[in-house]
């Protein structure tokens, strides 16, 4: 945290967008005071920093891994570095959704972002990325689903579907069972569950098991959108990740072809499938899934994948700031919150495209970037 001492106050001034109204609740100028918010103007402040632009609540990555690439965990100056590349493209505030790496450091660490921590991916055994989850079988969710638990802040992950290799194609990986106890048991535990799915037939299960979240959700269609949207399931699409399906699907069609084409469709369809949901009124947030095969940094293009999506530009930078920081229980541009926040040039309500030029970036009260 910035010293609460500290003598120099920033003023930022021009337009501050706190969210709190569907417009981005504008207001002309804000205060820092001790590393925190405040929109009254402090008596007596002798070392005044004025910052002028469009502030923003720092950028929000709902899905990425910090500690992981396409290969497993990493050591501490990649985590860091990565950490960092998402720092300095205005993502302030990070989902992690699975690591196996322990990056509990990183909150030690003024100059880093803040990191909610999904724990470790659960995955079916050899059902999914090698090196990267927990491969266990049903009879052992629960047990590992409260170990996760324990070890998160407040979230854990499942690999809900992935390749079926005796068939062919995409497949849900647990019984309706196994998911029910386990995401039972998280909540009993107070987290929330969120689980990765590309496909169509994993998603009821899920929903109606209780799950709070899904993951890439590529597989929604006209009967599962409403049960999303009747439950409130949010979905966090990562269309900058979905945007390599068809690599992926030409990389893996002479041993699976079914699978190859079923990518291919899920890739077509998802603008579609993720404007469909906006309008049944399922929330919507921002994450790249950076930190496997991607790389960090990259919030500023999610936001606009998801304005091509049919999403309204406000909609999506709310996806990706205030809005987002709601779910997360993590507080935006409020009076006495930390101060966390990007300052742009213009107002990117007007070009999502401002997202991807930050003029300042500062965290805990001080500008870091």
């Amino acid at each position: 945290m910035a010293d609460e001492h500290d003598s120099t106050v920033l003023h930022i001034r021009g337009r501050v967008l706190t969210g709190a109204d569907p417009d981005g609740g504008v207001r002309d100028e804000m205060w820092v005071v001790g590393g925190r918010i405040t929109f009254d103007r402090p008596a007596g402040a002798r070392d005044v920093t004025t910052v002028e632009g469009w502030a923003l609540p720092g950028l929000v990555d709902a899905h990425c891994h910090v500690g992981l690439d396409a290969h497993g965990p990493v050591d501490a100056a990649t985590s860091e570095k990565q950490a960092l590349t998402e720092r300095d493209a205005g993502a302030l505030l990070l989902r992690d959704a699975g690591s196996p790496s322990d990056t509990r450091w990183i909150d030690d660490r003024e100059d880093l972002p803040r990191i909610i921590r999904a724990g470790r991916h659960i995955a079916r055994t050899k059902r999914y990325i090698r090196n990267y989850a927990h491969e266990i079988e049903p009879e052992d969710l629960v047990a590992y689903v409260a170990r996760e638990a324990r070890r998160g802040d407040g979230w854990v992950k499942l690999v809900g579907d992935w390749i079926d290799r005796e068939t062919g194609d995409l497949s849900a990986c647990w019984p309706r069972g196994a998911v029910e106890a386990a995401i039972a048991e998280a909540h009993r535990l107070g987290a929330r569950v969120t689980a990765h799915c590309f496909a169509e037939e994993s998603l009821a299960p899920l929903v109606e098991a209780g799950i709070d979240c899904v993951e890439h959700a590529t597989g929604l269609t006209e009967e599962t959108i409403p049960l999303f949207a009747e439950r409130g399931v949010a979905i966090v699409p990562t269309l900058v990740n979905i945007a390599t399906f068809p690599r992926l699907a030409d990389g893996g069609e002479r041993k699976f072809p079914r699978w190859a084409g079923h990518m291919r469709r899920l890739h077509e369809r998802r603008y579609a499938t993720v404007g469909a949901a906006y309008d049944a009124g399922i929330p919507v947030y921002v994450g790249t899934d950076a930190g496997g095969s991607l790389a960090h940094g990259l919030v500023a293009q999610e936001v606009a994948e998801l304005v091509r999506a049919g999403l309204p530009v406000t909609t999506a930078v709310g996806a990706a700031s205030w809005n987002a920081r709601r779910w997360l229980g993590r507080p935006g541009l409020e009076e006495a919150a930390p101060a966390d926040l990007v300052v742009y040039g213009a107002d990117p309500r007007e070009d999502v495209r401002v997202l991807g030029a930050p003029e300042r970036v500062i965290l805990r009260g001080r500008v870091v970037g």
